[in-house]
């Protein structure tokens, strides 16, 4: 069971915590318990053969943590890194591992908890988008912050967006 799917005694959805981060305009969060600690950004060492997205290892206190550029796992163009950039490092839970890996994203915005109450399920827009990659969305006043589920997306080897390429 996810974060997303825990309810109290009292049958409410519980409340998740949860780091959001900016991908250009759009917002997006992972639970806090994925994250093992955030990095001001630094270019991996390069690894030839692996898919687009992945930029090659960052050093973690002597532990080579693969890491993959976010944008373009999500079928977003890239971006050059900015002083804002930074380095997120989620130990991701698959079904016969916990996977350290690093992804690099546009800025952290901040470590908040989420109304479980007011998290709602990925928006079905037919074709062309993978919805079952969006644990969920919270309406902000400024729009919405996206959940991802991250072992969806790095569990899996076909792409994000439906028609993207890996």
């Amino acid at each position: 069971m996810s974060v997303l799917e825990r309810t109290s005694a009292a049958g409410r959805r519980e409340d998740v915590q949860v780091v959001t981060f900016g991908l250009g305009r759009e917002v997006f969060a992972v639970p806090v318990a994925m994250v093992r600690e955030i990095l001001d950004f630094a270019p991996p060492s390069h690894m030839p053969g692996g898919p687009d997205h992945f930029l090659g290892l960052t050093d973690v206190r002597g532990q080579g943590i693969p890491t993959v550029d976010f944008r373009r796992r999500l079928g977003l163009p890239p971006a050059e890194p900015t002083l804002a950039t930074r380095i997120i490092i989620l130990d991701v839970p698959l079904p016969d591992r916990t996977l350290a890996l690093g992804v690099v994203i546009d800025r952290v915005l901040a470590v908040s908890t989420l109304d479980g109450a007011r998290v709602e399920p990925a928006p079905d827009i037919g074709i062309g988008w993978r919805s079952e990659f969006v644990a969920g969305v919270v309406r902000e006043r400024d729009g919405f912050v996206v959940i991802l589920d991250v072992a969806l997306i790095f569990g899996r080897e076909d792409a994000v967006m439906a028609d993207a390429e890996t």
